[in-house]
């Protein structure tokens, strides 16, 4: 279609979603299925319109992932509020290290034994799948405040956590394929790819993200000054925390996340003598021009519209990354691996996984069988399918990874996007009934 078509083509797109939105709501679908299936009958399977060949455009198409996956990463950390020093962090800090190790060393397995893969080539395959997406799994929605629900609070910090711990595994399985080990020796690996990369990524994260929160605050409660451009604030923290880990070669991933953390927790910083507005709770009858210079709520007003802004931006990059997995189905071979591997992946190895995470942990009728089904794959795994299509494998290799990864990705969408809203009726009914006690919930 020439550009004028597409143009036409977005637009109606786009508005059809907002007035049908209410509508959709009320169907048993996400809205990644409503996009996965439109980008399917875009896609050279059905109308044509839509051609993203994975391995041809790698280069192309894998920026827009990270991007993509940068502002999940970024939006996960606005939302999760419960306090650093909570024990609730402890469940998604398993699932995120325990979890994810045990993943990629189960699917390894499978690729070593059962599909007669290279070590290197079946260590891919499980970094690529091991990633779950905080965005995708809206469906088991994570409660903001400092004592939410511990279900859709530890699937949120996993998805955010382990989009950044998987990329070690990724240099891993590289290396492994190319040299037989890690690119420069598996000292380097260890102490520079893994516990620098992360540790440091985060630090360099929290930094940025506490230091330019308090002064954009400080301007704004005691001189009036840096006001407005929200959206360039949320953007600038994407940015500037990704490139200066990327520079000491942390972890972007996990910069930005700690940096959209750190935002979410800069407090107050009121004037002597002052008092905070009058009215409804934080001033919410106040307009944002008075609540962004009233040192009481400048905070308050700034995280709120950080968050809008980049709630929406959010949308939209689920809504084009999404499309074009289902425009990509056309190229994923429909092959008797798949049938087998992807529900052996979702419903015994998931749950396998979980399963040292959760040990010891006290955890609420219902939590821990939603724990182990939801493990939604998303735009993580395509972000690295990409990547490692980008440094170049060979052809077969190339064509069983685009498979086995695309299938999986929208396996999940559709079975967890069924599933997510009467699984969650049930856990939510359940709950009603338990003693909300801190351990439990």
């Amino acid at each position: 279609m020439s550009l004028p078509h597409w143009t036409v083509f977005i637009g109606v797109l786009l508005l059809s979603l907002v007035l049908l939105g209410t509508w959709l709501q009320r169907l048993p679908l996400s809205s990644a299925m409503v996009y996965l299936a439109l980008g399917w009958v875009l896609g050279p399977d059905a109308l044509g319109l839509l051609t993203p060949d994975p391995i041809r455009h790698a280069a192309l198409m894998e920026p827009f992932a990270e991007a993509a996956l940068l502002i999940s990463l970024f939006a996960s950390g606005l939302h999760l509020g419960a306090p650093l020093t909570s024990r609730r962090w402890w469940l998604p800090l398993r699932l995120a290290s325990l979890s994810l190790v045990a993943l990629v060393g189960l699917v390894a397995a499978v690729g070593t034994w059962v599909l007669g893969l290279p070590l290197g080539a079946a260590v891919l395959l499980g970094a690529i799948l091991a990633p779950t997406d905080p965005v995708l799994a809206s469906g088991v929605p994570a409660e903001s405040g400092v004592r939410p629900d511990r279900l859709g609070f530890s699937l949120a910090g996993e998805g955010a956590l382990n989009d950044g711990a998987a990329y070690p595994f990724v240099l891993l399985g590289l290396g492994l394929l190319a040299t037989g080990q890690p690119a420069q020796g598996w000292d380097r690996w260890w102490y520079v790819d893994v516990l620098w990369s992360s540790g440091a990524g985060l630090l360099i994260g929290a930094l940025l993200g506490a230091s330019i929160g308090r002064l954009v605050v400080h301007l704004r409660g005691r001189h009036r000054q840096a006001l407005g451009l929200d959206v360039f604030l949320g953007l600038g923290l994407i940015a500037l925390s990704h490139g200066l880990a990327q520079l000491v070669q942390a972890s972007g991933f996990l910069a930005v996340f700690a940096s959209g953390l750190a935002l979410q927790r800069v407090g107050e910083r009121p004037r002597a003598g002052s008092q905070p507005l009058g009215g409804s709770p934080a001033g919410q009858l106040h307009g944002y021009a008075t609540l962004s210079i009233h040192s009481h709520h400048a905070s308050a007003a700034m995280r709120g519209a950080v968050q809008l802004f980049n709630g929406q931006l959010e949308k939209v990059a689920e809504l084009v990354l999404v499309l074009f997995v289902g425009g990509m189905l056309g190229y994923a071979r429909w092959t008797p691996h798949v049938l087998w591997f992807v529900p052996l992946l979702l419903l015994v190895l998931r749950p396998l996984s979980v399963a040292p995470a959760l040990w010891g942990e006290r955890l609420a009728p219902g939590q821990a069988p939603m724990l182990a089904w939801f493990g939604i794959r998303g735009i993580g795994s395509l972000y690295y399918l990409l990547l490692v299509l980008r440094h170049g494998v060979d052809a077969p290799l190339a064509s069983l990874l685009v498979s086995l990864t695309l299938w999986t990705v929208a396996s999940s969408i559709v079975l967890h996007g069924i599933t997510a809203r009467p699984f969650m009726r049930r856990y939510l009914a359940v709950r009603r009934r338990m003693p909300r006690s801190g351990a439990s919930v």
